[in-house]
C-alpha cells in the first residue's frame, strides 16, 4: 500500500468508496468509514480497531493529532478526500476500521436495574443517529435495536450520532430475541402505544427498564404489546397524535433518569 495516494482512481480508495457507499461490502469485509477528528477520537476510546488512517494535508492540523503514530497512516490528495468524505468540515482525516460484534449476549449491565432503550425497526439514518445521541447524553445501559432494517454502519449514522455509534454499548436481534432477553434479567417492558395505555410520567422506572419505541409510520408490532409491562404514552394536546421516534424516546429517557435522580 502507498504512504501518499493521489489518485481517486487508486484500487484501495476504489476499495473504500464501496465501503462508504454499500452496506453489502461494509457486511462483507466487516469494515466501514470513520469520518472526522472527533469519531475518530470516539472509535479509539472504544477500542475499536483501525486498518488504516488516510489524512489530507490540506485540511488536516496533523501537529494536535497524536494518533497519527498508528503504522497504516495513509496521505491522500483533497481530491481523494472529497470522493471518501460525506463532509467537508471533518478535518481532512479519515479511518478504515473494523465492525464489532453487536450480540444480545455481549451486553454486560452495570447495574442491577438498568435502563434500556429499544428501538423497533428504524429505517431511517437521522433517526437511528438522534436515538444514539439521546442514549449517549441520559448514560442508558444499552440501546437494543429489534429487526434492524439500516446497517449500523452507514455512515450517515455515524454523521447523525456524532460518533455516539461508538459511546453506547449497542445490540441487535429479532423481536422474539430481545423480548426473551429483556424478561430473562428481569427487565420490566414499558412499550411507546397509543392502545390500552397509561401517561408516561404516572409510571415508575426506577426499578429495571426497558423503553421500547417503533416507527411513526406502523408503531410497535403486536409482539410487543402482547409482552408489555405496561403500554405508555405521551399526552398530545395538538392535532396530531405522534411525534418523532428520537424526541419521543428523548421525553420517555429522560423522565426515567429524573425518577432515579440521574444516578
Amino acid at each position: 500500500m502507498d504512504k501518499e495516494i493521489n489518485s481517486p482512481k487508486n484500487p484501495y480508495i476504489k476499495e473504500l468508496f464501496q465501503l462508504k457507499e454499500k452496506s453489502r461490502e461494509r457486511k462483507k469485509s466487516g469494515r466501514f468509514l470513520i469520518e472526522g477528528h472527533r469519531e475518530l477520537q470516539l472509535a479509539l476510546k472504544a477500542n475499536y480497531h483501525l486498518e488504516s488512517i488516510l489524512f489530507c494535508p490540506e485540511l488536516f492540523n496533523e501537529n494536535k493529532i497524536d494518533y497519527l503514530t498508528a503504522k497504516n497512516t495513509l496521505q491522500i490528495s483533497k481530491e481523494v478526500y472529497q470522493k471518501l468524505a460525506y463532509r467537508d468540515t471533518t478535518e481532512g482525516v479519515l479511518a478504515v476500521a473494523k465492525s464489532k460484534s453487536h450480540d444480545l449476549n455481549d451486553i454486560l449491565f452495570r447495574s442491577e436495574n438498568p435502563l434500556v432503550l429499544v428501538a423497533e425497526a428504524p429505517e431511517k439514518p437521522g433517526n437511528i443517529g438522534a436515538l444514539l445521541r439521546t442514549a449517549d447524553a441520559a448514560h442508558v445501559d444499552a440501546v437494543i435495536i429489534a429487526n434492524p432494517k439500516t446497517d449500523l454502519y452507514n455512515p450517515n449514522i455515524i454523521r447523525g450520532s456524532v460518533g455516539c455509534v461508538f459511546t453506547n454499548q449497542i445490540a441487535m436481534g429479532t423481536t422474539s430475541e430481545i423480548i426473551a432477553f429483556l424478561k430473562q434479567h428481569g427487565i420490566n417492558i414499558y412499550c411507546a402505544a397509543l392502545q390500552a395505555s397509561s401517561p408516561y410520567h404516572r409510571q415508575d422506572f426506577t426499578s429495571a427498564t426497558a423503553i421500547v419505541v417503533g416507527t411513526e409510520a406502523t408503531g410497535l408490532s403486536d409482539e410487543w404489546l402482547q409482552h408489555s409491562s405496561q403500554n405508555i404514552l405521551i399526552p398530545m394536546q395538538g392535532e396530531i397524535d405522534s411525534m418523532n421516534v428520537s424526541v419521543a424516546a428523548g421525553i420517555l429517557i429522560f423522565e426515567a433518569k429524573r425518577q432515579r435522580d440521574f444516578r
